[in-house]
């Protein structure tokens, strides 16, 4: 009998992170769909990693997901093809200057929160089909900066780069608690994965422009930071996504150690917990 390999997709999988937790997907066994906008990036990432698993491993599926009619349309295009046993929403961005998506709303909002949830909601049934199966959303010690302010799509005052990505990435923790309790038990565990600060392309872009006033400060202390390996920071996500260890677990942050860490939770108030949903919906229903 033939036993098929399970499916991962991975959001922003063509490079970083993302492509270095596809790598390490692969090595495990996992046949695994990369997302991304460039196709050239794209085909270079299933290459390598099919050359690490040392078989066809990999496929690469260009959207942009900045876009949340693009992201829905991946979702659909993928739930169509069958069970999901694991989704890995890496995809994010932190710019200098403010950007905005395809649809107009501001974009560390767009691709650090709408596209993510999103796609999971498009790949629900997918991933309930592939039970026991995970989803694993990337998240941020970032969210530290940001003003936990949850009225209109953008916080109040001056864009700061790192605040703007951390409320949404604020945003999207807690949408996955709420998600893990909503699937608790249906066969789909769920957790936040912070890789911590990461030698990534978009790192190396960075300036001190991101930063809010206040912490500017600490710049070099922040860049100094940005050194780790991309491969020691994919350790998170890719124990959230593999460990057995989690089997009978759900709604964890897993910490850039690779274990379960708290640290984050504590900026989850029950006010930003009660305004955020209500807040996402509203973004949504007026696209």
């Amino acid at each position: 009998m033939t036993v098929l390999a399970r499916t991962a997709v991975v959001t922003g999988g063509t490079a970083g992170i993302g492509l270095q937790t596809a790598v390490g997907l692969a090595a495990q066994g996992w046949h695994v769909t990369v997302i991304g906008r460039d196709r050239a990036r794209g085909d270079a990432a299933a290459a390598r990693i099919d050359a690490a698993a040392g078989r066809p491993a990999a496929r690469f599926v260009a959207a942009d997901l900045s876009s949340v009619s693009a992201t829905r349309a991946l979702g659909s295009r993928l739930a169509a093809e069958g069970p999901v046993h694991l989704l890995v929403n890496n995809v994010g961005g932190i710019w200098t200057d403010r950007r905005e998506s395809p649809e107009g709303i501001e974009a560390s909002v767009a691709l650090n929160h709408l596209s993510p949830y999103v796609l999971t909601e498009a790949l629900l049934d997918a991933l309930i089909a592939g039970a026991p199966s995970r989803i694993v959303n990337i998240t941020s010690s970032v969210m530290v900066a940001a003003q936990p302010v949850f009225d209109d799509v953008e916080a109040p005052g001056p864009y700061y780069g790192m605040a703007a990505t951390g409320r949404a990435k604020l945003a999207h923790l807690v949408h996955t608690l709420e998600l893990a309790e909503h699937l608790r038990d249906r066969g789909v565990a769920v957790f936040a994965a912070d890789p911590g600060p990461a030698a990534t392309d978009n790192a190396a872009q960075m300036t001190i422009d991101v930063l809010p006033p206040a912490a500017r400060p600490h710049w070099e202390q922040i860049r100094q930071g940005l050194s780790t390996p991309v491969a020691v920071a994919a350790r998170a996500p890719l124990t959230a996504a593999t460990d057995t260890g989690l089997d009978a677990r759900t709604g964890l942050v897993i910490g850039p150690a690779g274990t379960p860490d708290d640290t984050l939770l504590a900026l989850v108030t029950p006010e930003v917990r009660a305004a955020v949903p209500v807040w996402t919906r509203k973004i949504l229903a007026a696209l």
